[in-house]
């Protein structure tokens, strides 16, 4: 059956008419006085939380952890790199945009009671895009590490219990974090529910500039208005707007062949589907901006930040809901192992009769012996 829409003033902005669609339009369509709501739901803004006892997984008592994953085991892991943002902003911007996501989405879980499970980042410095060599403050990992490094999280959080990962990414390095997934199926062909989502593409609608006091002005670059804006919501103190300043890129094509951070347009291609075609960031824009910083706002990032909360929520209870705590997909139907090979590996760990994927024997011409 073909989706239907729910449209806006918006000519760019439709809606599918789904559970998705409907939340995502809600909050479009919300006053500025809703959004405030939202966001007290989710206790946004609220300081870091990567030293706070019982926030992620590494600093919480094992046995608390194990409890709160048999309410709920999904995990969410934040992604994110050490990357030039400009004078203004933080290297760390990417990291600390995901994880202030995340443990947003814990507190409002918490309340709900079924907290959910968050991770620590593995990629503090991440991969990175050709056109990012050779800026200072810009720390790259190849590609191989990357992936390497996502696929042993996933098999460590997975033999842990927690056989539904969601990683939240904001930096140009997708292409990694779905080769990683599919290798790590590839490798394993363990059951389970893994996703990676750029989640400022996941709500692209609220960075497109629309004709509203709260909207911002110009959509999603980098270390631009909207980045700059979710820093100054999330985390100011880390952001200094006197040094902000606005720059812009050298292309040499027209528009209209290559979309931007969030693919607003719909244009033929991704921005990360070729190279060459514009300058390199240390030639044409060494203050690490690509956008206009100098109009960000905290109150301009709400509306998209409340969008990927709800959003991200949904998800979770989506999840839970076709695969309870301890439930994972059907074996056979999602993967070639078979159940009864899985039954000791799909067991609580440490009970008896489990087994570790360590002890399990490969399988496959994609198995690294």
């Amino acid at each position: 059956m073909e989706p239907k829409f729910l449209t806006t003033d918006h000519p760019r902005i439709v809606f599918e008419d789904n559970d998705v669609g409907r939340l995502k339009k809600r909050v479009f369509d919300a006053s500025e006085e809703e959004i405030d709501k939202i966001l007290a739901e989710y206790e946004v803004p609220s300081p870091s939380e990567l030293g706070t006892p019982e926030c992620y997984i590494q600093t919480t008592p094992r046995w608390k952890a194990i409890e709160k994953r048999k309410k709920n085991d999904v995990v969410l892991v934040p992604l994110g790199c050490t990357e030039n943002h400009g004078l203004h902003a933080n290297s760390g911007l990417d990291t600390f945009m995901t994880s202030q996501i995340c443990e947003a989405i814990r507190r409002k879980t918490a309340k709900d009671g079924r907290e959910v499970s968050l991770a620590m980042s593995p990629l503090n410095y991440g991969g990175h895009p050709y056109h990012h060599l050779g800026m200072p403050g810009t720390v790259m990992l190849p590609k191989e590490t990357v992936e390497e490094i996502l696929i042993y999280v996933m098999l460590g959080l997975w033999d842990d219990g927690y056989r539904k990962i969601i990683m939240l990414n904001n930096h140009g390095q997708l292409w990694m974090l779905e080769s990683a997934i599919q290798e790590f199926r590839k490798r394993y062909q363990l059951p389970g529910v893994f996703q990676v989502m750029d989640w400022h593409r996941a709500v692209r609608e609220f960075f497109i500039p629309v004709d509203r006091p709260d909207s911002l002005e110009t959509t999603f670059v980098h270390a631009d208005e909207s980045e700059t804006a979710v820093g100054l919501l999330m985390f100011n103190k880390m952001i200094d707007m006197d040094k902000a300043v606005d720059t812009w890129g050298v292309n040499y094509l027209k528009d209209g062949h290559f979309d931007l951070s969030v693919d607003p347009w719909g244009r033929p291609h991704r921005w990360s589907e070729g190279q060459g075609h514009f300058a390199v960031e240390k030639q044409a824009t060494p203050s690490g901006v690509i956008g206009v910083p100098t109009k960000a706002t905290a109150r301009k990032a709400k509306r998209p930040i409340a969008a990927i909360l709800e959003y991200t929520n949904m998800l979770v209870n989506d999840i839970l809901e076709a695969f309870p705590p301890g439930e994972v997909p059907p074996v056979e139907m999602t993967s070639l192992r078979t159940e009864e090979e899985l039954k000791p590996y799909l067991q609580e760990p440490l009970s008896e009769g489990w087994k570790s994927v360590f002890q399990m024997p490969n399988m496959g011409p994609f198995n690294k012996s």
